[in-house]
């Protein structure tokens, strides 16, 4: 398998050997899918994989700075306090996205009212478990992914929204802790031909979520943070993916 890396939405290709594949996982972080500009490359680099005649699998992750207002939110909920000026930031970036995307804000009310409730529960319990936190935490890519969903299906592009929670399940060690098993998890990565007959449904670009898995109990979990390109390597090794491509516009990504 090869990988590609990204800086500010373009392409340095490290050259390895690679399985004579047609998928091609594409992982976007948070500030590359934050504007409709980019959404706009986006778009034109998902029309060149089709013509390609790939099959492009999106992974991308929350908005830029959701997760980080969601854990201070939830912190917020712990103290007992009022969230709702945080809840009203985070919706008003979402919603700002998606009348830029000339998306319908309504699509993710659902998540948000989710949230309130699970809000509601932290601040009568004085604390989150980590099946709540981990249930909060993951709104962030839920609502991401829907609007971005709908804004490829806009242009004309044919998509369909998994779940990451069908794609990725997660194992538990012997000596995690229950924090551990739902906050920083971690898959099985073995290929699973059966997943690729799953997805290989038509030529259509599959978009799902970073960040967040199943376990066998069907709770979500996370995988820890800047578990995106974790979620993106997982489906590559899963699919034997052709590429890997990581994008990313965080400066100074070459010398971390």
């Amino acid at each position: 398998m090869s990988s590609v890396i990204h800086e500010g939405l373009a392409a340095y290709p490290v050259e390895t050997p690679y399985y004579d594949s047609k998928w091609i996982v594409m992982k976007f972080g948070g500030h590359s899918v934050a504007t409709v500009e980019n959404w706009e490359i986006i778009t034109s680099l998902l029309k060149n994989r089709l013509d390609e005649g790939l099959l492009p699998v999106v992974v991308h992750s929350a908005i830029a700075g959701i997760s980080d207002a969601l854990e201070d939110l939830l912190e917020v909920a712990a103290r007992g306090k009022t969230t709702d000026t945080f809840l009203e930031n985070i919706w008003h970036t979402h919603k700002e996205l998606a009348k830029d995307l000339e998306v319908d804000i309504l699509l993710i009310e659902g998540y948000f009212k989710t949230l309130r409730e699970l809000l509601s529960d932290v601040q009568l319990e004085g604390g989150a478990s980590p099946q709540i936190h981990a249930r909060i935490l993951a709104t962030g890519e839920l609502a991401a992914t829907t609007l971005s969903a709908s804004y490829l299906t806009m242009k004309g592009l044919p998509v369909i929204l998994r779940d990451a929670r069908d794609l990725l399940e997660s194992h538990s060690g012997n000596d995690q802790t229950e924090r551990a098993e739902f906050l920083s998890a971690a898959c099985p990565y073995v290929p699973e031909p059966e997943l690729e007959n799953e997805l290989m449904t038509g030529g259509e670009i599959i978009l799902t979520q970073g960040f967040i898995a199943k376990n066998v109990s069907g709770e979500t979990v996370l995988l820890g943070r800047g578990g995106s390109d974790t979620s993106a390597a997982y489906l590559a090794a899963k699919l034997q993916a052709r590429r890997l491509e990581i994008w990313t516009d965080v400066p100074g990504f070459f010398s971390a």
